[in-house]
């Protein structure tokens, strides 16, 4: 069974899914994909998970970096999992680029290149959001494309970070917008 939990956020609703003891999907209302994830039939439930889970989200939209990461089931293929356990390491406040992540997953693998636009496919299907930080992804010039939840989330969320946002843009066509 998939349990659903809703918080209302400062960007607005999230709606986090659980399977009673780990996240399984966390989402911003009208997020992509959000389709995709959560099964036809859940059930609304107060459960330990989602106190877990309110805390983190509490900490986090107050501006700091919580000190733990809520149980989480990453339900996806390898290379997405990999992908979404490297977004879990990049630091509040900070960023990586697609192009970094993939330099990581060549090196893990011992293989000499791996796609950034891969790596790419891999960070526009995260489920769990915003806990794997995948707001945190950046283009290699400083493009901010490539967020489910929309570019105005990402810019606030990098905000909220207190990223130097001066060396970022919003690139004016392109299929990740």
């Amino acid at each position: 069974m998939t349990y659903i939990y809703y918080y209302d956020s400062p960007l607005g609703g999230i709606t986090v899914s659980s399977n009673g003891s780990e996240i399984t999907g966390l989402w911003f209302d009208g997020q992509k994909y959000f389709g995709d994830t959560l099964p036809k039939e859940y059930e609304e439930k107060d459960l330990p998970i989602f106190e877990e889970a309110k805390r983190w989200l509490n900490i986090y939209f107050s501006g700091e970096a919580p000190d733990f990461t809520p149980p989480l089931k990453m339900d996806t293929t390898p290379f997405r999992k990999a992908i979404w356990e490297i977004m879990l390491t990049i630091p509040f406040g900070q960023t990586m680029t697609y192009g970094g992540i993939a330099d990581r997953i060549a090196k893990q693998k011992g293989i000499a290149k791996v796609s950034a636009q891969a790596v790419g496919g891999a960070v526009a299907h995260n489920a769990i959001s915003l806990i794997i930080p995948c707001h945190r992804v950046v283009g290699s010039n400083g493009s901010l494309t490539g967020y489910a939840g929309g570019i105005e989330k990402k810019i606030q969320l990098l905000t909220m970070e207190k990223i130097d946002m001066s060396a970022f843009f919003v690139p004016k066509k392109g299929t990740a917008l």
